[in-house]
């Protein structure tokens, strides 16, 4: 992983306003999530079905001792299925809410990178009206020619995920 990168391409050191993303891929997408609320990666593993859960929840996995709901990322964003495969892993994040600190975990079709990224170069989502619910990105940024559209994971989570599986 290249971990000195900035949204230009060249090298740099860590500085201060620069916050580290780590990145993964949907659907030839590429998104990123803030490094510092990434608990692990793991691969893919089937999880213990849950009843009269919302489609996107796979169900949960025991991490340790923690029972940790699993959801379909791709399903979240009301992308085409994809079959598993050995690049499909579970991005296991935590997440803010009103009631404290959460563990779920995020299936995506493969990890990507981590990158460092400064706020001033975070351009704002655009404004696309209609019924699009944009509330759960946190900007883009524009690496080596490329997008990279950055979550804001509690909105993620929170709005409709953690309110379905209480």
């Amino acid at each position: 992983m290249n971990a000195a990168i900035d949204v230009n391409g060249t090298s740099m050191e860590m500085e201060s306003g620069t916050d580290q993303y780590l990145t993964f891929m949907l659907a030839d997408e590429e998104y990123g999530v803030d490094i510092l609320r990434v608990q692990e990666i793991r691969g893919w593993d089937s999880a213990t079905s849950i009843p009269n859960a919302p489609d996107y929840v796979l169900g949960v996995v025991n991490l340790r001792g923690v029972v940790v709901p699993i959801f379909d990322l791709r399903k979240r964003f009301h992308l085409d299925k994809a079959e598993f495969n050995a690049e499909t892993v579970i991005v296991v994040v935590k997440v803010e809410h009103d009631k404290g600190e959460r563990t779920i975990g995020m299936v995506v079709d493969a990890v990507s990178d981590v990158y460092n990224i400064t706020a001033d170069s975070i351009n704002d989502a655009p404004e696309v009206g209609g019924s699009v619910n944009m509330e759960f990105i946190k900007g883009l940024a524009t690496i080596n020619n490329k997008m990279i559209i950055l979550l804001d994971i509690d909105e993620l989570i929170n709005v409709g995920v953690l309110e379905d599986i209480g």
